[in-house]
């Protein structure tokens, strides 16, 4: 343990960390999963009308990639905190929202979220409108690195989320909250893509997952091929993270370490809605390193939760117990 790290007391746990279920005289203690949610928002879907009514139904949740990777944790059995900015009418929402999903949100001021409004009625994802959120002030982005690093030192791992949109959260925030809480030796996640993962990419300890597709956009792999992304993987891994995750859409995902390299298959599945599955995956792999399992058996967890997801409709929902037994067929091989 790093020598910023307070001593455990005696017959204590360490922080988020689950106990056995002989200390604990039952169940293992479900692991505390803290999620860096950098762009929640209020999402707005249209759907069909169901066999016995006449209008289409309109639902109402809270959305943003962290917030579905914080929705899918809790349902794994995860204690999930979210740390986010949250302000005006959407944020207002989205927040309680959340709360009522049985997230603890700890907020920073915004002026405003981002929302979407989606149209499903023929069958099809059609957007309606997209607002993008109010870019956060340097007070602000402050405040944001604080609450998050402050919840993270509580939590058996954390998960950095970041954006597509500019926010003002510069690039080297993610480096700095990386390498801060490797030295308090906090178990990191990370689901980012272009400048944002390339900021991790010298963090020691961190478990960075990628889709083959930002590996491609972001200038890390040359194409999409097996073996371009393993050569580029390899190398990334080589410079800093513990692991490298790579997500294939419907081919098996890859997991390389410094001294292995897994190839990940799931079952076939039909997709319903293929959008929230990476986000799940990630979400399985953090719950799974905080439970305490080895990456492979995590990373089969979040496999799981990513596959089952895509049979949804709802992005990073899933039940814990079809998702572990499902977990089961997904086969994790050692292609080293």
């Amino acid at each position: 343990m790093s020598a910023t790290t307070p001593p455990t007391p005696p017959g204590a746990h360490p922080p988020g960390t689950a106990t056995s279920p002989a200390a604990t005289g039952g169940a293992p203690r479900s692991p505390a999963v803290c999620v860096l949610a950098l762009t929640p928002l209020l999402a707005i879907e249209i759907e069909p009308a169901g066999p016995t009514e006449t209008s289409p139904e309109v639902h109402v949740h809270p959305g943003g990639q962290g917030l579905w990777l914080a929705r899918m944790a809790y349902s794994l059995g995860a204690h999930v905190v979210v740390c986010g900015p949250f302000g005006g009418e959407t944020g207002s929402v989205a927040a309680h929202l959340a709360r009522t999903e049985n997230l603890e949100l700890r907020t920073v001021g915004t002026g405003g979220n981002g929302a979407f409004v989606h149209d499903r009625r023929s069958g099809q994802r059609t957007e309606l409108v997209t607002m993008d959120p109010y870019p956060l002030n340097r007070h602000e982005v402050d405040d944001l690195y604080s609450t998050v690093l402050v919840s993270a030192l509580d939590a058996a791992v954390t998960i950095l989320t970041g954006s597509e949109t500019g926010v003002g959260v510069p690039a080297s925030f993610f480096r700095r909250l990386a390498h801060d809480l490797h030295a308090s030796d906090r178990q990191v996640v990370a689901d980012l893509s272009a400048d944002q993962a390339r900021a991790v990419a010298d963090a020691p300890g961190v478990v960075l997952k990628m889709s083959h597709e930002e590996l491609v956009e972001g200038g890390f792999s040359d194409d999409e091929s097996e073996e371009s992304l393993l050569r580029s993987a390899r190398a990334m891994v080589d410079a800093g993270p513990r692991a490298l995750v790579v997500s294939r859409a419907h081919d098996p995902s890859l997991l390389v370490t410094r001294e292995h390299t897994y190839r990940v298959t799931t079952p076939r599945v039909t997709t319903v809605d293929h959008r929230g599955a990476g986000d799940s995956m990630t979400a399985g792999i953090a719950v799974g390193l905080g439970r305490g399992l080895g990456l492979p058996d995590a990373v089969r967890l979040g496999a799981a939760a990513g596959a089952l997801n895509v049979t949804r409709r709802g992005l990073g929902t899933g039940r814990r117990d079809q998702i572990e037994r499902f977990a089961r067929s997904v086969t994790v091989e050692d292609v080293t």
